[in-house]
């Protein structure tokens, strides 16, 4: 037990390490871009930890895969310095023991991963949008303007005016029969959401069949829709990525403005890119068995490194080529965690063979 203990704490302080000089490094290049605005708004140094604290979980996301290679790297390459695998494997501890020892350390670095990208950025990011604009002087501060979705079968054009998603202005809803010609429109000032949904004020409503066109109005209109106030945050306010439940919520037709494709993917992704932080470990996991009296040592983290960066590279050209429609979501987002797993394990089998 000690000497798993011994283990799991050299992979997991120099992962904390590595994680700590990265979002560290990704914090200062975004704080030099936002700094001069924020002291010009007044905010001070409170505004500037402010926004360096809501932008934490998107940094994390983008260092936790880098922060796990760079980590094990280290760990894996002290351990084999120092003769302490050779001694291990002498008393019967295999490498694939030392290496599930170590995806201990990479799974809660997963954990972590996937409660910032699924939980806590989503809020995040709302909370930074509102505070950006509401810090904003009166001059500069724009109005949201109109942006078009999809609800169902309908099409919608609103403005969202309340931060919290529960009211839209300048509402349009276009709906249309099976061949997907509009057959009705429906234009109200706003519409707010209650206990009983969304609820369109004065509505002016126009349907259109082959004889005439009929228009008619009322006081009030409840609007069925499985549109939700979250769903409204998500689509209107934000600019990130959509959370894997926004993204099924969307599949289900509750609400979207981009590509089916492209929610398929980011599902799947929900999963993927946590995966992605113990295929780096997998990647770096070779290293332990290198000589580092010989050039063997150096190879191998060159090649562990440069395969890591490849990962990167290759996963973001399949996702967005996933999103676009060219391939098919479960390829996009899972091929290259894969490909690369397979050839780390491969690598790791013929060199403990």
């Amino acid at each position: 037990m000690k000497l798993y203990a011994y283990i799991l704490s050299i992979v997991g302080t120099r992962i904390l390490a590595a994680a700590a000089i990265l979002l560290g490094i990704l914090q200062v290049l975004e704080l030099l871009d936002a700094t001069p605005e924020i002291l010009e708004r007044g905010l001070g140094l409170g505004g500037v930890a402010y926004h360096a604290l809501l932008r934490l979980p998107r940094m994390l996301e983008q260092a936790a895969p880098l922060a796990v290679l760079a980590g094990g790297l280290f760990a894996f390459g002290q351990l084999a310095r120092e003769q302490a695998v050779t001694a291990m494997r002498a008393s019967g501890v295999s490498v694939y023991r030392l290496l599930g020892v170590s995806l201990l350390a990479a799974a809660g670095v997963m954990l972590v991963d996937l409660m910032a990208l699924e939980v806590v950025a989503p809020r995040t990011d709302l909370a930074l949008a509102n505070w950006w604009r509401a810090t904003a002087a009166e001059a500069d501060r724009a109005e949201p303007g109109l942006r078009a979705f999809r609800s169902g079968d309908e099409l919608v054009v609103a403005r969202a005016s309340d931060e919290q998603g529960h009211r839209l202005d300048e509402v349009r809803i276009y709906r249309r029969d099976g061949q997907g010609q509009v057959n009705e429109r429906i234009a109200a000032p706003s519409a707010t959401y209650g206990a009983e949904g969304w609820r369109l004020n004065e509505p002016s409503l126009v349907r259109f069949t082959e004889q005439e066109v009929m228009a008619s109005s009322a006081e009030a209109l409840i609007w069925p829709t499985p549109l939700r106030p979250a769903d409204v945050r998500a689509l209107l306010f934000s600019d990130q990525a959509p959370s894997g439940a926004t993204a099924r919520r969307a599949l289900g037709g509750v609400g979207s403005e981009r590509p089916e494709s492209y929610y398929a993917v980011r599902v799947h992704r929900t999963l993927a890119e946590p995966i992605a932080v113990l295929v780096m470990l997998l990647l770096a996991a070779p290293v332990a068995l290198a000589n580092f009296r010989t050039t063997q040592g150096a190879v191998l983290s060159a090649a562990a490194l440069a395969a890591g960066l490849t990962f990167l590279v290759l996963d973001g050209l399949l996702t967005a080529l996933g999103e676009g429609g060219a391939l098919s979501p479960l390829l996009a987002a899972w091929t290259a965690p894969a490909v690369f797993a397979a050839m780390a394990a491969t690598v790791l089998l013929r060199m403990e063979g």
